[in-house]
């Protein structure tokens, strides 16, 4: 059975270092399940990888669509399967990594896509987000459909949007018609968690998010706003974004800014964690320091090769 690494865990865990020591050891190319990443310009505040390091290894859904272009699990799953089959056929083991954690599970035990749409239920739900706000249609999810709106954040209002929608339609909540869902795929993917003692996590998250500052993290908003982009923009309504547009309109210090991200982005990381640990398949490993990821990545290479 063809192969295919899958590298996760929460941000600022090493992912993207213990990726490409991987991808140099086997010589083959990395698959990047990050919801953001694949927008361009949004570089500094995904903290996307350096030009160097894109340059030494071949990346996908890296800086692929414009800020405002559609891009969901959907597309994400067809996709990064045709790129894995390609890679396949060059005899290489694929490397998938990222902290989207939809991503990876479309693209390992598939998403349920079947069903119909209703425009004008669609189109009334958008108009009541307008008026009301993303936390009003979240709500609305949450009274009917729990599960689904736990594994949701209110921003994502598509998602939260197209769950309303499929209950609307099927009369089942999505995340049952998901299990249902079964899709002939011949691949084995071994699945590596990286995981940190918490403290250190949250340091590392914080040193971060200082160098994303000093690093022109404020210029870069500026700069995608200045390119004509919607600061409403789904791709910008996220940690690290939403802050820095909020003060880039007087509504909180730049100081501000900076704690909000930082708390923001632990608590990201808290929902990383969580939905990670709910999948056995995962195997962890832990890190206490960046030098234990080369360890890392020659364990991962033994265990794929015997």
């Amino acid at each position: 059975m063809e192969q295919v690494i899958v590298v996760t865990g929460p941000t600022c865990s090493g992912k993207t270092r213990l990726s490409l020591e991987l991808a140099e050891k086997l010589n083959t190319e990395i698959i990047s399940a990050d919801s953001r990443q694949v927008y361009k310009y949004l570089d500094i505040g995904t903290a996307k990888q350096s030009p160097s390091e894109l340059k030494k290894v071949k990346h996908h859904f890296v800086s692929s669509l414009e800020p405002d272009a559609d891009f969901n699990v959907s597309n994400f799953e067809n996709e990064a399967l045709a790129v894995i089959g390609r890679l396949h056929s060059e005899n290489k083991v694929p490397i998938v990594v990222g902290g989207s954690g939809l991503y990876i599970k479309a693209l390992i035990d598939g998403i349920f896509n079947t069903a119909d749409t209703d425009n004008d239920f669609r189109t009334r739900l958008m108009d009541e987000r307008k008026k009301y706000g993303n936390e009003y249609i979240y709500k609305k999810l949450e009274e009917v459909d729990s599960v689904s709106a736990s594994r949701m954040l209110p921003q994502n209002y598509k998602r939260v949007i197209r769950a309303l929608e499929v209950l609307h339609l099927t009369g089942k909540p999505i995340w049952q018609l998901q299990k249902e869902y079964k899709r002939d795929v011949k691949i084995q993917f071994h699945q590596y968690g990286l995981e940190w003692d918490r403290d250190k996590l949250y340091k590392n998250i914080e040193n971060r998010v200082d160098v994303m500052f000093e690093e022109g993290l404020v210029e870069e908003v500026k700069s995608v706003l200045a390119k004509g982009y919607s600061k409403d923009l789904n791709a910008l309504n996220t940690v690290g974004y939403k802050e820095i547009i909020s003060f880039l309109e007087g509504e909180i210090t730049l100081k501000r800014a900076s704690e909000l991200i930082k708390r923001n982005t632990r608590r990201f990381a808290k929902r990383q964690l969580t939905w990670f640990k709910r999948d056995e398949r995962i195997k962890w490993i832990k890190i206490d320091s960046p030098d234990n990821l080369k360890i890392a990545a020659e364990q991962i290479v033994s265990e794929i090769k015997k």
